[in-house]
């Protein structure tokens, strides 16, 4: 069986958790996500633990029963806590600005990129050149930044554009003579 499969999901108090057939839902303070089931896996909650099972010996349903954990553990996490991703906007000029649920990017362009923030999702600018995306649902966070960071992906020789925070770029040396 998965490793990662073996372990349970523990539930915290103030999160509840229904099992239907076709699907999972979580529901806390951040939110309520959804997840459509597997038939490769059996989920079960016992007492405050979440323990997903496969289905069969094959191959498939043991990786799976790993991954139907680790999404559900995600999701447990996302309505308590919350997911977040930070990007830095490195350039002379660049800066971004919050309007609502818009998220104003000027980057160096003609015009100014507006990207608008998907329900359950927000924009935080604590300062001009940095932007945090938040939300409960792991995924979308990750996507929408993935998207905000392809406006204006790092360069190689300056470093200019939109990184991610943790995001290390190797600066490229110029052509010489």
């Amino acid at each position: 069986m998965s490793r990662v499969g073996k372990s349970p999901v523990a539930v915290p108090a103030g999160v509840e958790v229904a099992i239907q057939e076709d699907q999972i839902s979580v529901k806390g303070a951040g939110g309520t996500l959804a997840l459509s089931t597997n038939a490769l896996v059996t989920v079960s909650n016992e007492g405050g633990k979440l323990t997903f099972t496969p289905a069969d010996e094959s191959r498939e349903a043991n990786a799976m029963s790993g991954t139907m954990r680790q999404l559900v553990n995600n999701m447990v996490v996302g309505v308590t806590k919350g997911f977040e991703k930070k990007l830095n906007l490195v350039g002379v000029g660049y800066k971004a600005a919050v309007q609502g649920s818009k998220l104003n990017l000027s980057v160096g362009f003609s015009h100014p990129v507006n990207i608008e923030a998907p329900a359950g999702i927000k924009f935080e600018t604590p300062a001009p050149t940095e932007i945090v995306v938040k939300g409960a649902d792991r995924q979308r966070v990750g996507q929408l930044a993935a998207e905000i960071r392809a406006v204006r992906p790092p360069e190689p020789y300056k470093g200019k554009g939109i990184r991610y925070s943790d995001e290390k770029v190797a600066i490229k040396e110029t052509k010489k003579k």
